[in-house]
C-alpha cells in the first residue's frame, strides 16, 4: 500500500477491528484510540481480543487531547470510527452524542490545524443517517426529499413517506451522493458535521478527507449486547433468548444491510486511491430489504419459534426506507460488493450459532425511550 503508517479511532469495534486486522494482511502497521465501551464490548470483547497483539494499541478517548497526541505519533493515514451510534439513544442522550461525535473530531482537526504531525489523508466513517428520509418519487412534483413523517399520522398507521409538495404517497428512489441533506436524529445530524468538518479543514489544510456514507453495516462479530445496534444484532438476541420480535410500525420499512467484508474494501479502496481525495461515497449493498424480511430469516436460520409480532409501535427519529445508489464509488473506485444478503445471512447467521447467548436489553431500552416520550 501507499501508506503504511494507519490509525483507527473505534479501531477494536465492529468495522475497525476487521479492517485493522485486513490492513495488516497487507503490510501496513495499524495504530488504534478506542476507549473500550461496556455498551459495545460488554465485560470481554473478542473483536478488541482478535487486534490486541497485532496493534499498537492505545485505550484512551478521543475526547483527550493528549489521547489524540500520543495515538498520531508518526501516522500517515487516519480512519475516524469512533462514534457513538444509537441513533434512537442519540435523541436523549444529546450532550454525549455531540461531544464524542463533534468535540472529538474536533480537537483532532484542531492539532492537524495547530500542531506538528505527519497525517497525509483522513477517512471519516459517515453516515446513511444524513440524509434523512432519502430520495423518492412522486407522481405529481417528480424527484422529492421527504420531511420527517408526521407523528399525527403514524398514530393513525399511516407509516408512508408523503411528498412534501403535495401531500400524497411517494415511491422510494435509490439516494445518491448529491441527494438532500437533512438528518431526523441527533445521531444523524453528528454524522453529517463531521463529514463537513473534515471536508473543509481537509481543502484548507491541503490534507485529503474522504468520506463514506455507510448504510446498515452487519456481520459476524458484531455486538450482540448492544441494544443500540442494527436489528440484525437485536434480533438475534432476542430470538436466542427464546423472546418474541416486535416489529416497528407495519414491516414494510426498509434498509440497505451491507456485510462488514465489503464495507471495508471500501474503506481500504479509499485510503488508497487518489481518485477518492476530498470526495464522498455511499457505501451498500444497492438493495432495500424490509423488516418483515429480515424477521422471517432470521427465525428461519435459527429453527426459532419465537413469534413475530407487528406492533404498530414506532420511534420518533427513525427514517422509513433509504437504500444506497452505488454509481458513484463504482466509477471512481471501481467498488462492487461482493456479499448478498442472502450469503451474508447465513455467515451472520452461523456465526451467532456458536457464541454464547448474552442478556437480552431490548425491553431496557423501549423503557427509556417510553420515558423519554420518544417510543410510541
Amino acid at each position: 500500500m501507499k501508506y503504511k503508517n494507519i490509525l483507527i479511532t473505534g479501531g477494536a469495534g465492529f468495522i475497525g477491528s476487521n479492517l485493522s486486522l485486513k490492513l495488516i494482511e497487507k503490510g501496513c502497521a495499524v495504530t488504534v484510540l478506542d476507549n473500550l465501551s461496556p455498551q459495545i464490548h460488554g465485560d470481554s470483547s473478542p473483536l478488541y481480543n482478535s487486534i490486541k497483539d497485532k496493534v499498537r494499541f492505545i485505550k484512551g478517548t478521543v475526547l483527550s487531547h493528549d489521547d489524540w497526541k500520543e495515538a498520531l505519533e508518526g501516522i500517515d493515514v487516519v480512519v475516524h470510527l469512533a462514534a457513538e451510534t444509537g441513533t434512537g439513544q442519540s435523541m436523549y442522550e444529546i450532550e454525549k452524542y455531540t461531544d464524542v461525535n463533534i468535540k472529538g473530531t474536533s480537537i483532532f482537526l484542531d492539532i492537524l490545524a495547530n500542531e506538528e504531525h505527519n497525517v497525509k489523508k483522513m477517512i471519516i466513517a459517515s453516515s446513511r443517517s444524513i440524509y434523512g428520509e432519502g430520495k423518492y418519487e412522486c407522481p405529481s412534483c417528480g424527484v422529492v426529499y421527504p420531511t420527517e413523517r408526521k407523528d399525527v399520522d403514524m398514530k393513525k398507521g399511516d407509516f408512508n413517506v408523503k411528498c412534501p409538495h403535495c401531500g400524497v404517497d411517494t415511491k422510494l428512489l435509490a439516494t445518491d451522493e448529491t441527494s438532500k441533506i437533512h438528518p431526523s436524529s441527533i445521531y444523524g445530524i453528528s454524522k453529517q458535521v463531521q463529514e463537513q468538518m473534515f471536508m473543509v479543514m481537509g481543502k484548507s489544510l491541503n490534507i485529503p478527507a474522504v468520506a463514506f456514507r455507510y448504510q446498515n453495516v452487519y456481520g459476524a462479530g458484531q455486538s450482540l449486547s448492544n441494544p443500540y445496534t442494527g436489528i440484525l444484532s437485536i434480533f438475534s438476541t432476542r430470538i436466542k433468548n427464546n423472546n418474541d420480535i416486535n416489529i416497528f410500525e407495519d414491516g414494510k420499512e426498509s434498509r440497505d444491510f451491507v456485510y462488514v467484508d465489503d464495507v471495508v474494501d471500501a474503506t481500504i479502496l479509499g485510503i488508497e486511491k487518489d481518485e477518492a481525495n476530498y470526495e464522498v461515497f455511499n457505501v451498500g449493498l444497492g438493495e432495500a430489504t424490509d423488516v418483515n424480511t429480515v424477521a422471517d430469516t432470521l427465525t428461519k436460520a435459527y429453527d426459532s419459534n419465537s413469534k413475530i409480532i407487528i406492533s404498530g409501535n414506532y420511534r420518533l427519529g427513525d427514517i422509513r426506507d433509504n437504500y444506497a445508489d452505488l454509481t458513484k464509488i463504482k466509477n471512481k473506485l471501481g467498488f462492487e460488493p461482493k456479499v448478498s444478503f442472502e450469503d451474508g445471512i447465513k455467515k451472520f447467521t452461523a456465526w451467532v450459532n456458536d457464541q454464547e447467548i448474552v442478556e437480552d436489553k431490548y425491553e431496557k431500552s423501549i423503557k427509556e425511550m417510553k420515558e423519554k416520550g420518544l417510543y410510541k
